[in-house]
């Protein structure tokens, strides 16, 4: 016979459909390892307090690696009775140890039982998800290192701007995704702290040393406060947002990737294994890969705002509302867990076309180093700017590019212009001229990927 935690209370049969409205177990039940382990700690402590004697200690601590072997091993059988993955363990315990199982829950809420347990989870997981970043990282640094002397049109509105070293572009990803693992370390920072033993609300009564169940499970600190204890999701909220920012960098660069892997771009191209095909159309590669990652940002934005707007009207303490807070952590942890060795797997396979970002480059690029030519005169650079301006309009009258353009129109456009105005039409001379830290030149590129190392090791 399966019994409810809570049932004393009620003299009627929950209803079926309630039933499966309250029901957790089918989500929460990946955090059984967690949830174990922080009832082995609490058997500890109880037996540390006398609740319970040594022997019910080591049965009950027997009985739980047992339950911990089952999920393991794929052969736990759930029951109807188990409502979430605390009632389950705990079911299942009494059925291997018998009455013994009771005593595991003293002074202990599945409130502040939950909690511990994504706190338990969620270190783990943000460990593992910093070591995904770190691949992308190093897939972004790679590729920039194998390019470093390949120039391709910078852009901004999407529109051919200045030009810039591939590698400079591609390095850009990489410092967004710096931003990303230091928000992520952050939220990192705040999750060791140990909820267990503040009860449902109120605190404990029975003598638990909270201090020792932080250790037990590798905790930093204990909460200071029971009722901000139990309803706490702040930290799940941190991951969340860390995780949509994350999510937002990784859409802009599939972005990029998408067009410029495009027919009319061809800046680069796929990899096969990163690449599908079409049902209907022979001819086509699609970027697939990329175009998942930048409709999948859209849920992990969705899921910080669903929480965001689950958690604002609640009062203090728990309540029962924060259940939902699980299916969009574990729904955001599984997609980045997925994204980014894609990513990672994308960039380093993708082959870059030299030739097409070659053609790409034409003298509209170079206009800023002409007001610039001129700055080097004396001219102030509003001035500058017009005139140049004015000279890229009249080559377009014109049919000319600026470096057609003779010396006498240059002359006509101000006296300032001399011979060496064809200098300026250098498109490595122009990138080299960006050497200030951060720029596109050759050594400030190198020094970013140096700097990128260094950051990636640590």
């Amino acid at each position: 016979m399966h019994v409810k935690l809570w049932e004393g209370r009620f003299t009627q049969e929950t209803d079926e459909l309630m039933e499966r409205f309250n029901r957790s177990f089918d989500f929460d039940r990946r955090l059984y390892a967690a949830d174990i382990q922080g009832s082995m700690a609490y058997a500890k402590a109880l037996a540390r307090a006398g609740i319970v004697t040594a022997d019910e200690r080591d049965l009950l601590l027997d009985g739980l690696s047992q339950v911990r072997d089952e999920f393991e091993e794929g052969t736990f059988q759930p029951a109807p009775s188990d409502e979430d993955i605390h009632t389950a363990v705990e079911r299942r315990l009494r059925e291997l140890i018998g009455p013994v199982a009771g005593k595991l829950h003293t002074g202990r809420s599945r409130n502040d039982q939950v909690v511990t347990d994504v706190r338990i989870y969620l270190m783990e997981h943000l460990d593992r998800l910093d070591g995904l970043l770190t691949g992308l990282q190093g897939a972004i640094v790679e590729q920039a290192e194998d390019q470093l002397d390949l120039l391709m049109p910078g852009y901004t509105h999407l529109q051919r701007a200045q030009p810039v070293r591939f590698s400079h572009w591609m390095l850009s990803y990489f410092w967004m995704l710096q931003r990303d693992r230091e928000r992520l370390h952050d939220a990192r920072r705040r999750i060791p702290v140990c909820p267990l033993g503040s009860g449902a609300l109120a605190g404990h009564s029975l003598g638990i040393d909270r201090e020792f169940l932080a250790r037990e499970l590798g905790f930093q600190a204990i909460s200071e406060n029971s009722i901000d204890a139990v309803s706490d999701r702040d930290f799940i909220l941190e991951v969340l947002s860390g995780g949509a920012i994350l999510g937002m960098h990784l859409s802009r660069l599939a972005e990029d990737i998408t067009l410029y892997a495009s027919a009319e771009f061809g800046f680069v191209e796929l990899n096969e294994a990163y690449s599908t095909g079409s049902s209907l159309m022979p001819q086509k590669k699609n970027p697939d890969s990329a175009e998942l990652m930048r409709g999948k940002a859209g849920r992990l934005v969705g899921n910080l705002v669903s929480l965001l707007v689950t958690a604002k009207g609640l009062p203090a303490a728990y309540d029962k509302d924060l259940q939902e807070d699980k299916e969009p952590l574990f729904d955001t942890l599984d997609a980045l867990e997925l994204m980014l060795p894609v990513a990672a797997g994308m960039i380093r396979t993708m082959r870059v076309n030299p030739g097409r970002m070659r053609a790409a480059l034409d003298d509209s690029l170079l206009a800023t180093d002409l007001a610039d030519y001129l700055v080097r005169k004396g001219v102030p650079f509003r001035r500058a700017h017009n005139i140049v301006g004015r000279a890229v309009r009249y080559g377009i009258e014109e049919g000319k590019s600026l470096r057609e353009l003779s010396s006498a129109e240059w002359r006509r456009l101000s006296p300032l212009f001399e011979a060496d105005v064809v200098d300026v039409f250098d498109f490595e001379r122009s990138v080299e001229q960006k050497s200030s830290p951060g720029g596109t030149a050759r050594s400030a590129v190198e020094a970013q990927i140096a700097g990128a190392r260094e950051l990636m090791a640590t």
